[in-house]
C-alpha cells in the first residue's frame, strides 16, 4: 500500500499542496483495510512527503524538507551522499539561461558549412554501414591516426600514429594526463591566468598549484626556473598559443628555453593548443612539441572548436613512455572515442572544402573581434588585441569587481567569464574574459551594451 502511494507521488498523480484521497476512498480503491491506509499515510507523513490537516485530511507536502530532493512535486529522501569536492565553475556559468552568451569560447554554428557537413555525414555512413555496429580501439581509429600523423608531420611535428591518441575533446586529454601523472600532494606549475577547468581539475586531485604569470611577451623564465629548482613540480600546464583567456602567444625563443628547463628539472609540459588555426594575420609559432626530442611534452591538440564541434574530436600526442601511463585511464574512461565521430571527422577535416573554409572562418572571427573592440571603444576599459583565438581579456576600471559585474549582467541576460575563476589564486577581480565568436556583430553590440549598462549601475 505504501509503495502504491509512493508510485502515485512519483508519477505526479498528486501535485505539491494537493489533497490526496481520503482514507476511506483509498481503502476502497486498493481493496485494503482503512487502518492499513492510515498506517501508510502516517509513514509518509513521518518521512516528510505528506502533511496532515486536522479534520481535513492528508496533503502532498508543499515545501521540501532539508536534505531532500524534489521532482514533479515529489519529495524523496536519499541516504547516499558524496565526499567529493569537485566543482566546475565555468560550467556553472554556462548553465545560466541568458540571451547574450559571451562566456563560451565556441563558434557560432552558422559560421560552419552545415549543409556540406550533413551531406558528407550521410555519404560516410552509406559507404561504411558497419560504423554504427562496432567500437573504436582505445587509442582511436588507426586510419585517422595515420592520416593525422602525416598532417602534423607536414607542419613540423615529428611523430608516428602510435604516438597519437584520439580523445573526446582536449579537456578529456587534460584530465587523463593529470590523473596519470599526478598524485595528491604533488606540485604543478600553472599559468596565471589560465583555463579555469584546469584549476578545478588540479584542486580535485589535491595538487598544490604554483602560479606562473603570463604576459604579452610570455613568461618570466627566471621565475619559472627558480620554481622548478626549488619546488620540483611534476608538470607545467600551459596554453602558449592564443592563450585562453588572454590571447597572448609565447615567442619561439621561450618555447625552446622551456624545453631545456623541462629536461633539466624533469618537469613534464602539458601543452594545450586549441586555437592555432584561428590566426588573423600570420600563423603562430610551432608548438613546443615540435622542439621536444626527449619526450617531456604531452601535446593536446583540439579541433572541436571549429571542425564539427558536435563530434568533440581532439588528439593527445606523447612519446611512448608517457602514452603508456595515459592509455589505461582512457580505457577505463570510455574504452575509446566513438568510431562514427572519428570517421566523420576524418572525412570532413581532410576534404578540400573544409580546408578552404578555414580561411573564410578566420576572416569571419576576426570581424567579430573587431566588432567587440568597437563596441567597447568608448568604455574606458582596456585590453591587448589578440592576433588569434576567440577571446578578449579585458581590464576593468579601478574599483570595479568582476564577480559583482557578472551578477548584474546576468540579471540583464548577458554572461561572461569573471577573472577570479581563471586565477589559481582566486584574485583578478579587475579582469573579465569576453568571447566574441558565438554571437554575430549585432548581438555582440547588444550584449555588450547590457554589460556596460550593468557596469554603469554599479557606480
Amino acid at each position: 500500500m505504501e509503495e502504491a502511494l509512493r508510485s502515485g507521488l512519483r508519477h505526479g498523480r498528486w501535485a505539491a499542496g494537493e489533497k490526496i484521497p481520503s482514507v476511506r476512498t483509498m481503502a476502497e480503491e486498493l481493496g485494503v483495510h482503512r487502518l492499513t491506509v492510515l498506517k501508510g499515510y502516517r509513514l509518509l507523513e513521518e518521512e516528510g512527503l505528506l502533511e496532515a490537516s486536522y479534520r481535513s485530511g492528508y496533503y502532498v507536502r508543499a515545501e521540501v524538507p532539508a536534505g531532500e530532493a524534489a521532482g514533479s512535486g515529489v519529495r524523496w529522501s536519499y541516504g547516499a551522499g558524496t565526499a567529493c569536492g569537485a566543482e566546475s565553475r565555468l560550467s556553472d556559468i554556462h548553465r545560466r539561461a541568458v540571451r547574450y552568451r559571451m562566456s563560451e569560447a565556441l563558434l557560432d554554428p552558422t559560421l560552419l558549412p552545415n549543409r556540406f557537413l550533413a551531406r558528407h555525414a550521410q555519404e560516410v555512413i552509406a559507404s561504411q554501414p558497419l560504423l554504427l555496429s562496432t567500437y573504436s580501439t582505445v587509442m582511436g581509429d588507426g586510419e585517422l591516426r595515420e592520416a593525422m600523423a602525416g598532417y602534423m608531420q607536414d607542419r613540423r611535428l615529428e611523430l608516428s600514429a602510435e604516438e597519437l591518441m584520439v580523445t573526446t575533446g582536449a579537456q578529456q586529454g587534460m584530465d587523463l594526463a593529470f590523473r596519470a601523472l599526478l598524485q595528491p600532494g604533488d606540485k604543478a606549475l600553472i599559468e596565471r591566468p589560465t583555463y579555469s577547468p584546469a584549476i578545478d581539475m588540479l584542486r580535485q586531485l589535491g595538487v598544490r598549484m604554483l602560479p606562473v604569470e603570463i604576459r604579452p611577451d610570455g613568461y618570466d623564465l627566471d621565475r619559472v626556473e627558480k620554481l622548478m629548482a626549488a619546488e620540483r613540480p611534476k608538470l607545467f600546464y600551459l596554453n602558449p598559443t592564443y592563450h585562453n583567456p588572454t590571447g597572448y602567444t609565447v615567442p619561439v625563443r621561450q618555447r625552446k628555453a622551456l624545453l631545456e628547463l623541462a629536461e633539466r628539472y624533469r618537469c613534464i609540459l602539458i601543452e594545450d593548443e586549441a586555437y592555432s588555426d584561428l590566426y588573423f594575420h600570420e600563423p603562430p609559432p610551432a608548438p613546443l612539441f615540435a622542439y621536444d626530442t626527449e619526450g617531456w611534452v604531452v601535446y593536446l591538440r583540439s579541433y572541436s572548436k571549429y571542425i564539427a564541434p558536435g563530434l568533440r574530436i581532439a588528439f593527445l600526442a606523447a612519446r611512448p613512455p608517457l602514452l603508456a601511463a595515459i592509455r589505461p585511464l582512457k580505457a577505463l574512461a570510455d574504452g575509446g572515442t566513438p568510431l562514427l565521430g572519428q570517421k566523420l571527422f576524418q572525412s570532413f577535416f581532410f576534404s578540400h572544402r573544409m580546408q578552404e573554409h578555414l580561411a573564410k572562418l578566420r576572416v569571419a572571427v576576426s570581424m567579430r573581434k573587431e566588432a567587440m573592440e568597437q563596441a567597447l571603444s568608448a568604455s574606458g576599459w582596456s585590453w591587448e588585441s589578440p592576433a588569434g583565438g576567440l577571446n578578449l581579456w579585458v581590464r576593468l576600471p579601478e574599483g570595479m569587481q568582476a564577480s559583482r559585474l557578472l551578477e548584474r549582467s546576468l540579471e540583464l541576460s548577458a554572461a561572461f567569464v569573471p577573472g577570479p575563476i581563471c586565477d589559481p589564486l582566486d584574485a583578478m577581480q579587475d579582469r573579465i574574459r569576453l568571447s566574441y565568436s558565438l554571437l554575430d556583430e549585432r548581438r555582440l553590440a547588444e550584449g555588450l551594451a547590457r554589460v556596460l549598462e550593468a557596469a554603469e549601475g554599479m557606480g
